[in-house]
């Protein structure tokens, strides 16, 4: 299975854009080493490269939405920080139990469910606004 990123989840802001396929370029380096049989090897990677993207993606995003006054800004923000708790546990699983294959499984599912609920629905919603004020 892989991930790739379709224009049509673009937010028409290049900086937040160019970090969501990032995001997707990630994931399925991901897939594709739990394909060859290499995911436990893979997992930390992808685990540090989230704790690094969360604190800086989230706070791209969230300044362009403060900037042009997005009413969902409280909902999305809350929805950032769930998922940035969400990634910290993970991390802590990792370190605590090591990269075992039902936390590969755990990963793939959380981050693709994110790929597809978060990018794929509520940042095209974000899209749509600032499309309505013109920014992009």
């Amino acid at each position: 299975m892989a991930l790739k990123w379709r224009e049509d989840l673009a937010v028409g802001i290049n900086k937040i854009d160019q970090q969501h396929k990032e995001l997707f370029e990630r994931t399925d380096q991901l897939l594709n080493a739990c394909n060859l049989g290499k995911g436990r090897e893979e997992v930390a990677k992808l685990i540090d490269f989230l704790l690094e993207y969360v604190v800086t993606h989230f706070k791209d995003e969230e300044q362009y939405q403060k900037k042009y006054g997005y009413p969902d800004y409280d909902n999305h923000k809350m929805l950032h920080d769930k998922f940035i708790d969400e990634v910290k546990n993970l991390k802590n699983k990792l370190d605590s139990e090591g990269s075992s294959i039902g936390l590969v499984i755990e990963i793939n599912r959380k981050v693709i469910d994110w790929l597809v609920n978060h990018i794929g629905k509520v940042d095209r919603q974000l899209a749509t606004f600032l499309k309505s004020k013109n920014v992009v």
